[in-house]
């Protein structure tokens, strides 16, 4: 189970864990104890803009001279065709949804991130453990379960929670792509149609991330401002951070 001491844990998404550590048990075979690479997670509920942010972010840091690895939901190659797969059938039970995802995030952890924190870039995380934990409390899983399910996780560094209400994100996900079946919520017969079930789903999504907000210490940020508002802004608090820690490390190294 993720640490559950009650002393404040540092700044960062730690969830009482030391950023850039294992939130529990890890990965045995992967130690990763003073691994340069710094985790940057943009999370929040569909269609609030995160792949546009991450994006931007990425040009501007690797202006910056950092090296950038992005990362993101459903994207390893092992588990993306079965989670496409069982998708598509509209019959994933609650368990399973939670399994598949999580099996996907192991993969890419060993694959992408760890890799990536060794050889000192930064990962940008298109959403990252918390959005499988809205998910898995909205369907009822047991919230200890599946905090104790992501204990090989690593706490990233910098979790940026892009927050917006119900209405604007029903208006820009229809004025976008329209909604489908699993982001609507349509397993849990939440409502008589897409759009009331949409409606219901988000709104309960939106009381999980709320409720992880300080115990994973979440950097809060209004997604209805403007893109290049809300990038200036990702951008002023990433950058305070990075000349932080660039400047703590530089201070540690041996003469």
């Amino acid at each position: 189970m993720m640490n559950s001491s009650t002393s404040l844990p540092e700044e960062g998404a730690s969830g009482g864990a030391k950023p850039g550590s294992y939130y529990s048990y890890g990965i045995p075979y992967l130690p990763i104890d003073g691994y340069p690479g710094r985790i940057i997670a943009i999370e929040g509920t569909d269609g609030v803009g995160r792949s546009t942010q991450i994006r931007l972010l990425r040009e501007w840091l690797e202006v910056q001279g950092y090296g950038v690895v992005e990362t993101g939901w459903t994207r390893s190659e092992l588990m993306q065709p079965t989670i496409d797969l069982a998708k598509s059938s509209n019959t994933l039970n609650k368990l399973t949804f939670v399994l598949l995802y999580a099996t996907d995030f192991a993969d890419r952890l060993e694959k992408e991130i760890i890799p990536a924190l060794k050889a000192g870039f930064i990962v940008l995380s298109d959403r990252y453990i918390y959005t499988a934990m809205a998910r898995a409390g909205v369907r009822g899983i047991d919230r200890p379960w599946v905090r104790n399910l992501y204990g090989f996780a690593i706490a990233p560094h910098l979790v940026f929670y892009l927050k917006i209400d119900d209405r604007t994100l029903i208006r820009r996900v229809l004025q976008a792509r329209g909604m489908d079946y699993w982001e609507s919520g349509m397993d849990l017969k939440l409502g008589d149609d897409i759009y009331e079930s949409f409606r219901a789903y988000q709104r309960a999504l939106l009381r999980e991330y709320a409720s992880m907000a300080d115990e994973f210490r979440f950097r809060t940020l209004d997604a209805r401002r403007k893109v290049d508002v809300l990038q200036d802004e990702l951008r002023r608090q990433i950058g305070a951070f990075l000349t932080d820690s660039d400047t703590s490390a530089a201070g540690t190294k041996p003469e």
